[in-house]
């Protein structure tokens, strides 16, 4: 927690690009092997296939503009000439955020329901609820840019070290979970004069990778910064060169960095580690082979796990779920053990 801590003061933003890609396909990979072993928590034996074709959904929708380019006539600009596709594009490209909205309610649904009638009439519901609040621009952030991001790596990860301290008793435990807080919330008090400056390198992946997610901060915390800014150069400036978009890439690069050190740390309690011969050299095969994607070219390495990365996100979902059913179960022993 205090490493991940002070290299995120120290050099933000190329920490966050280091840990995302060269232990964050580690960590999809040794993730998903774990989950599956334990029928990633739902009370279905084949739950989990419904969130991996959502996935697979989300993979075609989000990358819905270069495939049928693949088909159809582009202008010089790369719009598309035959206007009825560029609506097609649009409106596949606009059900992300619902998509996701649906794996997660439907993992809420796994880890409740056994009977498969139930659960598919209540992904129908969940569908034309998502659909139904497709205008909502609250929603469309949410679910499109913060669930599988920053709320997957703090929240989630900051329910799991509660978890384990309500379960263990323990004064360590709890002590974790107070510095995991303070340690987040010091990189908006200590320090607020960096006098840090970004990487050429950085910056450029950068561009190709993370910018929107750090925009996209700005513009629904901090929306005053961007007013009168009309330039890609002027919000580049903002993000990479104030002292705010320093902060805010400071509690990034740690929410990520220690969410996959967190893991990897945990063997005695998870047992992530205990695979197969078979298993864990694919899963070194395919670890080394992302990490030499991300660094011959890191957006490349970025659309080349963008699936993997996404479906570990979707798959931990009944997980988060059981995390906070446990949290509120622990709470209620503590209320009656008290009366």
């Amino acid at each position: 927690m205090l490493i991940s801590a002070i290299a995120a003061f120290i050099i933000p933003f190329e920490l966050f690009l280091f840990s995302y890609a060269f232990l964050g396909p580690l960590h999809y990979l040794t993730e998903i092997s774990w989950l599956h072993k334990r029928n990633y928590f739902t009370k279905g034996k084949k739950d989990f296939i419904f969130l991996l074709v959502l996935c697979f959904l989300i993979l075609i929708f989000s990358y819905i503009r270069p495939i049928l380019s693949w088909f159809f006539p582009v202008d010089v600009e790369g719009n598309f000439i035959d206007i009825g596709i560029t609506n097609i594009a649009e409106s596949a490209g606009s059900l992300t955020p619902t998509l996701i909205f649906l794996s997660f309610g439907a993992a809420l649904i796994m880890i409740l329901v056994k009977s498969n009638t139930f659960k598919v009439i209540s992904y129908s519901l969940l569908f034309l609820l998502g659909l139904a609040m497709h205008s909502s621009e609250f929603y469309l952030v949410l679910f499109a840019v913060f669930l599988p991001t920053l709320i997957h790596v703090f929240i989630f990860t900051g329910a799991f070290i509660l978890v384990g301290a309500l379960k263990g008793k323990s004064v360590s435990g709890y002590f974790s979970i107070l510095i995991f807080l303070l340690c987040a919330v010091s990189f908006f008090i200590l320090f607020r004069q960096p006098g840090y400056i970004i990487s050429d390198y950085a910056k450029s992946a950068y561009n190709e990778s993370f910018f929107s997610l750090n925009y996209t901060v700005f513009e629904w915390l901090m929306p005053h910064m961007l007013e009168g800014v009309r330039s890609m150069d002027g919000l580049r400036d903002i993000i990479y060169n104030t002292s705010s978009g320093i902060l805010i890439t400071r509690f990034i690069a740690y929410a990520y960095t220690y969410h996959y050190l967190n893991w990897f740390s945990k063997t005695s309690v998870i047992k992530w580690h205990e695979i197969s011969r078979p298993g864990l050299a694919i899963i070194v095969v395919l670890w080394v082979a992302a990490v030499v994607l991300y660094s011959f070219d890191y957006r490349t390495g970025l659309t080349a796990l963008y699936f993997l990365s996404f479906l570990h996100v979707l798959l931990e979902f009944p997980l988060n779920f059981q995390s906070f059913k446990q949290i509120g179960e622990q709470v209620k022993l503590r209320f009656r053990s008290a009366g």
